[in-house]
C-alpha cells in the first residue's frame, strides 16, 4: 500500500521538474496536491500542529497561484541595463 508522504513525495518531484521546464502553473498544482497528502497524513496521525501549519502554506500557496492567473504578479526576471 502507498502512502499519503509517497504520493505527497512523487508530486513534490513533479512539481520541481514542471518547474525546470518553465511550466510554472502546473507546478503549483502539483505542489498544492502535494500538500493535500501531507495534510491527510498529519491529520492520519493526530499531527494537529503540523496540519495547521501545512495548511498555512497550501493557504499562500493558492493566493499565489490566484495572483499569477489574474497577471497581478508582473516581474521581470531578466536585467535590463537600467538596473546594473
Amino acid at each position: 500500500m502507498v502512502s499519503y508522504a509517497v504520493i505527497g513525495g512523487v508530486l513534490l518531484n513533479i512539481g520541481a521538474y514542471l518547474t525546470y521546464k518553465g511550466k510554472i502553473y502546473e507546478s503549483v498544482i502539483a505542489f498544492l496536491l502535494a500538500d493535500m497528502c501531507w495534510v491527510i497524513m498529519a491529520y492520519e496521525k493526530d499531527d494537529y500542529l503540523g496540519m495547521f501549519f501545512i495548511i498555512v502554506g497550501v493557504t499562500f500557496g493558492v493566493l499565489a497561484f490566484l495572483k499569477m492567473q489574474t497577471g497581478k504578479m508582473r516581474k521581470n526576471l531578466n536585467r535590463n541595463e537600467d538596473d546594473i
